[in-house]
């Protein structure tokens, strides 16, 4: 069975229409988006309503409960005073742009999805967040320590945990012992579809490939394939620039930082 996993669109209509072009032709027998659907850009209202007509099980992100909830706190971790400044603009705009029922559709979004797969005498669990299950915006980067996300994933009792937020992918697997046996926890950051910060434009989503052997004590036995995709980032870009956003977002998208 396959699974395609996409997070962070950010409003990125050309991308998200890309992603659904391309599996297409993937075929996942699943799909589930990992939230923020909405900010930095000029689609909030039409990137919903896609992703609401094909059905797809989407949790929220920390933009989509600030703009579910009409608020100017997108919870978002800006480092600088410029950064803040924009980060006001951009929500204001989203908040101005974002109809009525696409405002109620984020606001009644899940904070997590949990699912369990029986394939052979072992079970699976997959937990799906947007930052962490301990938060909506924590941010899990690579380099955390290994003793953190170990005690995160045993307290949420599971074994592939997937994530987004910081808009940079990685995947993670981690040793431990149990009642004498070896096993594994995957950590999965899954990237940004519209607004990678990675140095690499192209759109970014995964591909969870599971089978009857597929178990926590087989560590290959569970395939993650990080798939990158080209799309109109000059469409993308220059309806920024059209619009009163800070320039400064278009050239992110064309640089993804």
């Amino acid at each position: 069975m396959k699974i395609a996993l996409f997070s962070d669109i950010h409003a990125n209509l050309p991308a998200l229409e890309a992603f659904f072009e391309d599996i297409q032709t993937k075929k996942p027998d699943a799909i589930y988006c990992l939230g923020d659907l909405v900010g930095y850009n000029v689609w909030p209202n039409e990137v919903i309503q896609a992703i609401r007509l094909r059905g797809i099980p989407t949790i929220a992100g920390n933009y989509d409960y600030g703009v579910g909830r009409a608020s100017d706190d997108c919870g978002c971790a800006y480092k600088t005073d410029e950064e803040r400044a924009m980060g006001a603009q951009s929500i204001s705009l989203t908040n101005s742009l974002i109809l009525e029922n696409e405002r109620n559709f984020l606001r009644t979004l899940p904070a997590h999805i949990k699912v369990e797969y029986q394939l052979n005498q072992d079970r699976l669990f997959l937990l799906m967040v947007h930052g962490s299950p301990r938060k909506i915006n924590e941010y899990l980067f690579e380099d955390r320590d290994e003793k953190s996300m170990m005690r995160i994933m045993e307290t949420a009792e599971v074994d592939l945990m997937f994530f987004g937020h910081t808009h940079k992918p990685y995947h993670r697997i981690f040793e431990y012992e149990s009642e004498g046996h070896t096993l594994y926890r995957h950590a999965i950051n899954i990237g940004s579809l519209g607004k990678p910060k990675d140095g690499d434009p192209r759109c970014c989503y995964v591909l969870v490939t599971l089978n009857e052997q597929s178990s926590n004590y087989n560590k290959n036995s569970i395939q993650i394939e990080f798939i990158r995709l080209e799309y109109d980032i000059e469409k993308a870009a220059k309806a920024i620039e059209d619009s009163t956003l800070p320039n400064a977002y278009a050239d992110m998208l064309r640089k993804a930082y």
